[in-house]
């Protein structure tokens, strides 16, 4: 499934745009990711938080001309346009919701029908190359994604189809499963702070920036405090795939433990990625919407929380 080379649309999430003279100054002090180590033709992970640190939205964001371009999840576009323009209302920068402008798709091992586009990526994740109208974003673990104007749709499909098979959606879930890369939605919205969905791990956080709302409880997690949930893959045998938000059981609580970040259909049932507390991760007994529901087991993440690269960001 997802180990095979494949293109995706991506219809599932939406594009927040940002423009203006003050874009720039006025993102950099909204979201969690340096808007700095994007002047080099970067794209990067990021996520917006509430005073209390807690993400209201997290996101891939590029660069675009006068402007940045967020990539969400559909349901929290409204929102966050309109929280954000109670505070670009002293800033010459717009909030456009841009979804209809743009297609995208999402390629694993499609390096080849990339270059055939004049898009040769170089392998670090985060990079952009661009040719006219045309972007391709390196994505972590042999992903990428392209982006183009939405009249564009049509013709690129014809083109990747021509070397790629295409794949549902949830192939590209899946994939960014196994990647680790975690997601707000509406449903999950408000519930964790970056470090539980190892966004810190994955340069969505930079602690050398200034201050943004809900710095200080993301840097005194990160310096001072004992994080005591954070982000885990999970299998699922031969069941549903269950829905963010939907809550995770253990014995050593009475309550929950932890929520379904993202989940997709694998080969043998469900893998999916969860926020968990780490005493029921070391009990290991796990269960999914009940305590008496059904058990699911560790699988490994790609990457390791090394705090001392992640504090040099």
């Amino acid at each position: 499934m997802a180990d095979s080379a494949f293109f995706c649309p991506l219809r599932h999430e939406g594009v927040l745009a940002v423009r203006g003279p003050d874009a720039d100054k006025f993102l950099q002090g909204q979201v969690t990711c340096n808007l700095d180590y994007l002047k080099d033709g970067s794209s990067s992970l990021g996520a917006r938080c509430t005073p209390k640190g807690r993400m209201v939205s997290s996101f891939r964001l590029l660069p675009d001309r006068d402007g940045f371009l967020l990539a969400m999840a559909s349901e929290l576009i409204e929102p966050q346009q309109t929280e954000l323009k109670k505070f670009a209302a002293f800033s010459k920068s717009q909030l456009i919701d841009e979804s209809g402008a743009w297609c995208r798709f999402g390629l694993l091992g499609g390096d080849a029908a990339l270059a055939a586009l004049d898009l040769v990526l170089p392998q670090e994740a985060g990079r952009v190359v661009r040719n006219g109208e045309l972007a391709a974003i390196r994505l972590e673990s042999g992903r990428a994604e392209l982006w183009a104007p939405a009249e564009q749709a049509e013709a690129l499909h014809t083109r990747l189809a021509g070397h790629l098979p295409e794949a549902p959606l949830e192939s590209w879930l899946l994939a960014q499963i196994r990647a680790g890369i975690g997601q707000v939605y509406g449903a999950t919205r408000e519930l964790f702070i970056p470090q539980m969905i190892n966004l810190q791990a994955v340069g969505g956080v930079s602690f050398k920036k200034g201050c943004y709302s809900g710095q200080e409880i993301v840097a005194r997690m990160q310096y001072l405090g004992k994080l005591k949930r954070r982000l885990y893959r999970l299998a699922l045998p031969g069941a549903e795939a269950p829905a963010p938000g939907t809550e995770l059981f253990s014995p050593v609580h009475r309550t929950s433990v932890g929520e379904v970040v993202l989940a997709a259909p694998a080969e043998n049932g469900v893998e999916l990625l969860a926020v968990l507390q780490e005493d029921a991760v070391e009990d290991g007994r796990i269960a999914l919407d009940t305590p008496e529901g059904v058990a699911l087991h560790l699988l490994d993440l790609p990457y390791e929380l090394n705090q001392e690269s992640e504090n040099r960001r």
